[in-house]
Order: C-alpha cells, then structure tokens, then sequence
C-alpha cells in the first residue's frame, strides 16, 4: 500500500502522534485567551510539520514535478476517501471535434494496417504478436497477486508470444482460436455488467473488428477493476488520511516554500478583521480599555473558516490548504446563497401578507418551491437576479390568490400585490436590510456549528427566520462542519504555526530564543 511506503519516506522530523495531536487541540478546541497563549507560545511544536521560513531560491524544473506529482496524489486520496460517489469513469470525446476525428483516423489506420498484413500473402504477424502480447498482459492485471495461479499460468502458455514467433515463422498462428480463448478468459474475469458485451464478441465473424471490439471491451472491464479497487481501498484511506494528507503537504513545503503564502493571508485578514472590531469596541462610550487587545486562536480560525462560504472565485485564489475541498466549498457556497434568498422571500411574504396567509402551512411549502425552482443557476455570470426577483414575485401572488379564492376568500389588492414584488425586487442589494439580518442569522448557526464537538449528534437552535430552509440549511451545515473538522485534523499543524507567528510573533520568539540559551 503506498501509504505505509509514503511514511517511511518522509524524514525523521516528522512530528510524533502526540506533538500532532497537542498542535491540532490548540486550533480545534482551546476557547479562552490564556490556554490559547500556553499552547501557542510553546515549543512544543514539530520542526517539520511546521512551515519554516526559508530564503528565495531557485525552482528546479524536477522540484516543480515532484510537487505537482504529490499534489496530484494527495488530491486523487482525498478524493477517494471523502467522496463516496468518487470513481473512474469512461470519457466520450465530442462528436466531430478535432480530437475525436484524430482519435478516429489514427485508431482506424492501426486496424487498416493490422488487416492488410493478416490478409498478405505471406501472412505477417508482428502487429498480431503485439497485440496479443498486450491483451495478456491487460488480463493478468485482473488477478489478484498470489491467486488464480491456475488461470495465470494458463494465460501466459496459451498467449507465449515466444511460442506464436515460432508459429508466425510457420504461418501456423491460429488467430481465431487465440481471439476464442481471450473471448473465453475475458468472460470469466469480467464483471456482471460486461456480461452482455463479452457475449457479443462472440458473434463478430471478422477477426480484425474481433480484436478491436476485444480491446473496447477490456479498456472497460479495466475502468470496472480500478473501481472495485477504489471501492476496496477506500476504508483504508479514510483511516490513514489523515497522516498521509500532512505528509504529503509537508513533501510539498519542502519543495515549494511559499506553498502556504495564500494560507497565510487568508488568516490574516481574520485576524486584521477581529482586531478591527475589538479596537471599535474598546472605543465605545463605556468599554473597559486594555493594554492590548487579545485574540483567541480558535476565534480567528473558525471565522477564517466562515469566509470560506462567501468567497469571490472569480477573483480571489483559494488557500492552499483547502484546494482539495475548494470545488465541495464552492457547491456549498452556491446552495448557501440560494437558501439565504429563500429565506429573505419567505420573510418577506409573512411580514406583508402573514396575516391573509395565516393557517396555510401548504401555501408556504408551493411559496419555497417556485422560489427554489427560478433561483437555479444562481451564481452564474448570465444570472439576472432582479428579473428573476420579479418573477418570483408574481408568481407567488398568483399563487397565493390562488389558494385564496380556493378558499372563498378575497385575493390580494393590486397595491399589496405591487408592495410584495417591489419588496422581492430589492433583496438583489446585498445592503438591504433583510437580506444583511438574513445573512447575520446564517452565519450565527454556522459559527455555533463549528463550536460542537459532534454537529451530527447535537445541532445548535435554528435563529429564528430560518425555519423555512431548516432542513436544508442543516443538512449543508453538517456537510460544511465535516470538511472543515477534517481539514483542522491534517494542517492543524501548519495552522498553529501561523497563528503563533501572527498572534504571538514576538512573544513566541522570545521565549524560543530564551529556552535556547538555557539549554
């Protein structure tokens, strides 16, 4: 497994179980300003889980490589671990595009070529012999190493690309009865689903489509065996992720020291944001002054965390230690804006005409869906957010006069009806009032979100307005909750170390150096 090999290759700096968990605790779980200090200003922190400033230098083109190959690694483990939908799929090209037609010529050269020299007299075999020679090696790779040894040892005597040169000498190469044994492995070796295609090759009487459709049908029994293995494997990557995750950031800070300059500045910018707003406390008529401001690490992080779900893709780059999640974040972020609309609509409504509507629980559920239905696409560039304000609008007063007259009741006036679609109509200014109290209420719950221990378990009061989207909105809180619980367990580490620096800068450093001269 190449996680056991990936740990022994990392050098013996690596931090031990308990350096890890001790640096991870001090992002995760500490609250109040003193522990925090004590945990963040001692040494107790690992050399090489620990970014280390290092001097400019120069790249080499094989440092950038084996970078960009242990991104591609821990990228494609956490993929497979985190994702349980993740597999390995068969990729169309589009029809008539330039690719799929060079696909296509070249691929119907090869078999033009492949027929023209079976069909020679003498017949030659070398393009044969190859192609045989590759479709046994395709077919051991679906045995499991040290079993099926029966089977093995029968493939590789009857595909002997020795033997069939021997053969091919005497133009005694038996093409068919090869392509019937492949036929016949192939439909032992392949899974349920294939059952039909293998079936199918046997009623091709043209030996050299025989061998393409052979190849077609293996290329997909390849796809079905690296999804068995995906799905095999994946409890042992979720259990190892963890270690192998930071591991493999580390190899990367090694190659590319700047590999957390944007994580950096993202935590920055919450600890310029907290200091600004204790600063405009301390000014207010009545606040207790202090000599300086102090900040709570775990404060900092999770409001880091927070402006994760209104982050500007368009124009600001994700932080390194997140770029594995940052396409998850991002549909979370999507969803999120759809459901804080959703909620400004529905409070809206219920403040306009609550009392017309009262007693109509099922009228507020149609409300939701028409709602929910036209704010598709949403964070889209094409999206035009006021027509579709305005169309909800009139739709839900047709709507709501509808379930009205139903009842025998009197629809709403033009004046109400003009007030409601003008109210839905403001809520594209991110400043209005409703749409900021909305937002504030949201970002309230996430923020006690990430104060549990255990959000599956115990779910923080839902802030009142929000009980139309409950359900939604905790469904995406948990998602949310366990990308960024995970994330704190790998790079905790790397964490802490920032927040030493930007919180403790001076401090941690003068206590280093003091230990050190006592040493």
């Amino acid at each position: 497994m190449p996680f056991n090999d990936e740990k022994q290759c990392v050098g013996e700096d690596q931090p031990s179980d308990a350096d890890s968990s001790r640096l991870s605790e001090s992002t995760a779980s500490l609250s109040d300003y003193e522990c925090s200090r004590q945990s963040f200003t001692s040494d107790s922190s690992s050399k090489s889980s620990s970014p280390a400033s290092s001097p400019p230098r120069v790249v080499t083109l094989d440092e950038v490589m084996a970078t960009a190959k242990n991104l591609v690694n821990l990228t494609l483990a956490h993929e497979i671990a985190v994702n349980e939908n993740f597999e390995v799929k068969h990729v169309d090209l589009p029809e008539n595009s330039l690719a799929s037609r060079v696909k296509s010529i070249v691929h119907q050269a090869y078999w033009d070529v492949l027929e023209s020299e079976l069909s020679a007299e003498p017949p030659e075999y070398d393009h044969a012999i190859k192609l045989f020679e590759e479709i046994r090696e395709i077919l051991l790779s679906f045995l499991t190493p040290g079993g099926g040894n029966r089977l093995r040892n029968q493939i590789c005597e009857v595909l002997d690309t020795d033997l069939i040169r021997q053969q091919a000498e005497h133009s005694a190469v038996d093409i068919p009865g090869l392509a019937s044994y492949i036929i016949s492995t192939m439909g032992k070796l392949c899974a349920p689903v294939r059952d039909d295609d293998v079936r199918k090759l046997k009623a091709t009487g043209n030996i050299v489509e025989v061998l393409r459709q052979i190849f077609q049908v293996l290329e997909l029994m390849s796809m079905d065996m690296a999804n068995f293995l995906i799905r095999s494997f994946r409890p042992h990557f979720q259990r190892q992720l963890v270690d192998y995750e930071r591991s493999k950031f580390q190899e990367i800070l090694e190659e590319t020291p700047s590999a957390l300059d944007k994580t950096t500045q993202w935590i920055e910018e919450s600890v310029n944001e907290e200091l600004l707003s204790l600063s405009e406390t301390a000014l207010t008529p009545g606040a207790e002054s202090s000599s300086k401001p102090s900040l709570s690490p775990t404060l900092v992080l999770n409001n880091s965390y927070l402006k994760l779900l209104r982050w500007d893709y368009q124009k600001k780059v994700f932080p390194e230690t997140l770029i594995t999640e940052e396409a998850r974040l991002q549909e979370l972020t999507e969803k999120l804006n759809q459901l804080k609309i959703i909620a400004c609509l529905s409070l809206i409504t219920s403040t306009t005409v609550g009392a017309v509507t009262e007693g109509l629980p099922e009228l507020a559920g149609r409300l939701k869906r028409i709602s929910a239905v036209l704010l598709e696409g949403l964070c889209e560039k094409t999206f035009n957010m006021k027509e579709v304000l305005n169309s909800i609008g009139v739709k839900s007063c047709a709507e709501i006069n509808k379930t009205l007259m139903e009842r025998g009741l009197p629809p709403l006036n033009a004046e109400v009806q003009a007030n409601l679609i003008g109210q839905f109509s403001s809520i594209e200014k991110e400043d209005n009032p409703i749409r900021s109290l909305i937002d504030k209420r949201i970002q309230l719950y996430l923020k006690s979100l990430l104060g549990l221990p255990s959000p599956k378990k115990c779910l923080p009061p839902m802030p009142g307005g929000l009980a139309v989207i409950q359900p939604e909105l905790e469904v995406l809180g948990c998602q949310y909750a366990n990308i960024v619980n995970l994330n704190k367990q790998v790079y905790g580490p790397f964490y802490a170390n920032i927040l030493r620096k930007l919180l403790f800068g001076e401090e941690a450093a003068g206590k280093t150096d003091a230990s050190s001269s006592a040493n």
